[in-house]
Order: structure tokens, then C-alpha cells, then sequence
């Protein structure tokens, strides 16, 4: 099994910025899994269910879930968790003045459920570089340097491996 690849840096405590910068774990992401291969994934677990089956399934469950959500159900799935609406909004003066003008955003929270409990126990890792001296070396081995350094901004102004 893939470990959770991670890389640390220093950073200070935002609630106490008074106290000095402290190692803090960075998780390094090992891509992301787009709908249909999730399918495929699913697929490949001995499932009757063909992967464009699965695909429809999945895709049909988004469809439903923004409409209950828009509705303001809960939408409990089980074991992987429950998906409950929350409005943040503008404070107004009295209960009166409140219009839905002052409701600001209307999001999703995600509640996990067993199938996502202990995930640390279970969780095994793997300390590497960070994505941004990862770029740097390969920047340098493709011109022929032995040495990187990974601390200059990136040339084109982006941000190419500059996360922590």
C-alpha cells in the first residue's frame, strides 16, 4: 500500500503569533481522482456493476445531492458520512432588518462517518521533499547542474511547487 507522503516546514501559529515558528507536517498530495477513475476503482473491486454504470450512478448522485441540499436536507450516505447545508450571513441590526440580502454564502459541511474514523491509526507515512524542491531538482538535473536551489521564487512569477 502507497504511504501519505508529507514534508515539513516552519511555520508560526496563527493564534499565537507571539510564540516561535515550530515543524509542522505539510501532506503531499499524490494527485487527484477524477470521477471516472474513481469508477474504475470501484469497478475493479469485484463489483457486478460495469464502470459506466458506476460513472452514471456517481454522477446521478451529485445531481440528486445539490437538489436536496438546495432544498435543505441533510444527505446522510452511510458509513462514508452525512453532507448538511450551512448559510453564513450578515449581521443586521434587528431580526426585522434581516432579509435574505444579509445570507452571504450557502455551503456544504462534510461529517464523516465510520468508514472515515481512525484514519490516523491506519495511516502509514513517508517523509519526502517538498513539491517545491522537487521542481528545483529536476530543473537543475535537466541543465546539468548538481546543485538547486529551491528557495528563489520560480523565474515565471507562478507558483509551480510552491506550496510548503
Amino acid at each position: 500500500m502507497k504511504k501519505i507522503q508529507y514534508s515539513t516546514a516552519m511555520m508560526a501559529n496563527p493564534l499565537k503569533s507571539d510564540e516561535a515558528k515550530k515543524a509542522y507536517a505539510n501532506i503531499q498530495l499524490t494527485g487527484n481522482v477524477n470521477i471516472n477513475e474513481l469508477a474504475r476503482h470501484i469497478a475493479d473491486h469485484n463489483t457486478v456493476f460495469s464502470r459506466g454504470t458506476i460513472v452514471g450512478v456517481l454522477t446521478e448522485l451529485g445531481v440528486c445531492m445539490r437538489e436536496l441540499i438546495l432544498q435543505g436536507y441533510k444527505v446522510e450516505l452511510g458509513e462514508i458520512g452525512t453532507f448538511e447545508p450551512t448559510i453564513s450571513s450578515r449581521g443586521a441590526l434587528t431580526k426585522e432588518d434581516f432579509t435574505t440580502q444579509n445570507i452571504k454564502s450557502l455551503t456544504v459541511n462534510f461529517r464523516n462517518g465510520v468508514a472515515f474514523e481512525n484514519l490516523r491509526r491506519d495511516a502509514e507515512f513517508e517523509l519526502t521533499s517538498t513539491r517545491k524542491a522537487q521542481a528545483a531538482a529536476l530543473k537543475a538535473e535537466k541543465e546539468g547542474k548538481t546543485t538547486a536551489d529551491w528557495t528563489a521564487e520560480p523565474e515565471d512569477g507562478g507558483t509551480e511547487g510552491a506550496e510548503p
